[in-house]
């Protein structure tokens, strides 16, 4: 049911009733390693490419996330997901390892949020079980959107660490035994381009989009941001988030008192990430690996989850383009 220009309400209950995630060697000794389900002992993972080791990432948390629901692939209506890698190849060649439908999707890192809204769609629609995963890895994003590691390039100032790691949701229609939560509302984004230009200043160039969505999901939900136990954006880091908070003071949308980042929450004090994790596993492997888990024991009970990305290809910035920018805003709650 839309209730808005841009939110939605599922038309039949939409559960998140199972998750699983990986992460590298590096993001499991961040703030998020007690809580990491599998790591990966190296960039390689055993595979000839890092792009054939983000493919088979995907395939084991996909397996991984059959296993705990005891579902073959013939119970599930579609796989959805994405990645940052051309033509989406880890997404469609993991796929390919499973007898599932797949929809390929893609909006750089807020590609979680994108899925989550979809498959919620899909429920409404009369699907039961979808998966939904998003993966990155750090040499893979280098390789494309930056430089290749051999050339041992000094990051900027405001440079972010691409996170590697995968996470990913079981959506189904059927709720579990135990306590589930639920996506209860999702506002989709709009394109938002103040004119960054800065291919190293993802922050700056994605909190824009992150606030534009976040004020319109509050507006149109009629809510405000106390209603949710946290607030937490896809890959800002620390200062966009700073950006992102500062908009919505300006604004009168809220103090952002419980604003959080997936990208500020992966690495720990100490680890040479920059300003935080960034990729569209970032948002995916946060959620599945922590806040999920904060939600099933009822330690959080409303979630706002507000992956955002970063609409740039390395052909747009050397033509001299800006970088469009995107968030979409999933409710999660248990009630």
């Amino acid at each position: 049911m839309k209730i808005g220009a841009q939110t939605y309400l599922p038309q039949r209950r939409a559960f998140i009733s199972l998750v699983a995630d990986i992460a590298g060697s590096d993001e499991a000794l961040g703030n998020l390693r007690e809580y990491i389900d599998t790591a990966i002992d190296c960039g390689e993972w055993g595979c000839s490419s890092h792009e054939k080791t983000e493919t088979r990432m995907r395939e084991e948390i996909i397996r991984s996330l059959l296993e705990k629901a005891r579902l073959e692939p013939k119970d599930i209506d579609c796989l959805m997901g994405g990645d940052l890698v051309n033509q989406i190849v880890p997404s469609t060649f993991s796929a390919r390892s499973f007898d599932i439908p797949f929809y390929g999707l893609y909006c750089a890192c807020a590609t979680f949020g994108q899925a989550l809204s979809a498959a919620a769609e899909a429920v409404g629609a009369g699907m039961n079980n979808v998966i939904c995963c998003t993966s990155s890895h750090f040499a893979t994003a280098e390789r494309q959107y930056r430089f290749p590691l051999e050339l041992g390039t000094q990051p900027t100032p405001t440079s972010q660490r691409t996170v590697t790691g995968a996470g990913a949701v079981l959506v189904s229609a059927y709720p579990p035994k135990w306590r589930c939560p639920e996506i209860t509302a999702y506002t989709l984004g709009k394109i938002v381009d103040l004119g960054c230009e800065d291919v190293n200043n993802m922050g700056a160039a994605m909190a824009p989009a992150a606030f534009d969505t976040i004020r319109a999901h509050l507006r149109e939900t009629g809510r405000d941001e106390s209603y949710y136990d946290m607030i937490v954006t896809g890959d800002l880091g620390r200062l966009g988030r700073e950006l992102l908070v500062e908009l919505m003071q300006k604004d009168g949308v809220g103090e952002g008192k419980n604003v959080n980042d997936c990208g500020c929450m992966v690495f720990a004090p100490g680890q040479k990430c920059g300003l935080g994790g960034s990729g569209a596993g970032c948002s995916s492997l946060v959620y599945c690996a922590y806040l999920h888990k904060l939600l099933v024991s009822g330690q959080l009970n409303r979630l706002l989850l507000a992956p955002t990305g970063a609409l740039l290809s390395k052909d747009s910035s050397l033509q001299g383009e800006s970088i469009p920018g995107i968030a979409y805003a999933v409710a999660i709650e248990c009630r």
